[in-house]
């Protein structure tokens, strides 16, 4: 989300003024339209470059980390997200029910640890397994099963294969299971101090006198 919202301000900044200045160009210098031309679109890539790194470096300081360590994330990402799209792409391969929701929660797991990573990268050295090792084993399990499913051979050594992926596949959904859990468990400790904090603080005001009462207690007294 950050970025989209990113994206639009360096070219909601970078717009009007490479227009603009194209426009004065034309209508009040006279300058050749494919010198006004090539002029706007210097100005445009060049500003929502230069715009596109200042916004880097201030997340980058945001974080806390490097610009190679930013740079780094940003590439697993991208690699990961394409790892998905292939993962996606067996759906139509599998040949049973079963075998479709295996891959249906790989990628569903997958695609939320990517969302969180993407929204905190520092939660990249929280999941890292999950980029470096458990998706590149669920896509390869899945091909391979998806390669299995697809052969006419339907020999007793091909089914205690795909039973034997099947299987396999289950444990690295459980893998992925777990990456999602590390990817929220500094979620889950805030929420579990903030929850802590407010118990706290509501046992302290319950154990608090009531003043008011005693006010009007000892107005009563004080009247009888």
């Amino acid at each position: 989300m950050k970025k989209v919202k990113q994206f639009f301000t360096r070219h909601f900044i970078v717009a009007p003024v490479s227009f603009g200045t194209y426009l004065f160009l034309l209508l009040g210098t006279g300058i050749p339209f494919l010198a006004a031309t090539g002029i706007l679109i210097t100005m445009y890539l060049g500003g929502t470059f230069a715009i596109k790194q200042v916004q880097i470096s201030s997340s980058v300081k945001e974080l806390g980390m490097t610009r190679s360590e930013y740079r780094h994330i940003e590439l697993q990402l991208h690699e990961a997200k394409q790892k998905i799209k292939k993962l996606n792409s067996l759906y139509g391969q599998v040949r049973s029910v079963q075998a479709f929701r295996q891959v249906y929660e790989l990628s569903n797991l997958s695609r939320k640890v990517l969302a969180i990573v993407r929204n905190d990268p520092k939660k990249f050295y929280q999941t890292e397994q999950f980029f470096y090792a458990h998706l590149d084993s669920a896509v390869e399990l899945t091909t391979k099963y998806a390669l299995l499913a697809n052969q006419q051979l339907k020999e007793k050594e091909v089914r205690i294969a795909l039973q034997h992926t099947r299987e396999t596949i289950t444990d690295v959904t459980h893998q992925l299971e777990s990456d999602l859990q590390d990817a929220l468990s500094t979620d889950l400790a805030a929420l579990q101090l903030e929850l802590d904090y407010v118990d706290i603080t509501m046992a302290r005001k319950k154990s608090l006198p009531n003043t008011k009462g005693e006010t009007l207690d000892d107005r009563k007294s004080a009247n009888e």
